[in-house]
């Protein structure tokens, strides 16, 4: 992946942390922190989106590498996962 693929995944996962985090107020603990962990986890999820979700048609594609539909969706799935799951383990306490 280049630079511009990076780059790419990061700004997905930033506007899908973004819509989870502050628009729809999605998240265990309030605070920037919680913003910066919910990037690094939806990045992945981006990253992972095209193997877990396939390869779309159409042109919405970066280099035949990364799909666009299925990175926000990877995202939006592994932040969503990440956030019950500390949910989950901050209820139990």
């Amino acid at each position: 992946m280049d630079l511009t693929g990076f780059i790419i995944l990061l700004v997905i996962s930033v506007i899908v942390s973004a819509i989870l985090h502050y628009g729809v107020k999605f998240y265990v603990v309030p605070g920037h922190w919680s913003f910066v962990s919910k990037v690094i986890v939806g990045y992945y999820g981006a990253w992972w989106g095209t193997a877990v979700f396939g390869r779309w048609p159409g042109g919405l594609s970066y280099g035949g590498d990364i799909y666009y539909i299925p990175a926000i969706l990877g995202a939006a799935a592994l932040v969503i996962f990440a956030v019950d799951v500390g949910k989950m383990f901050a209820k139990g306490r």
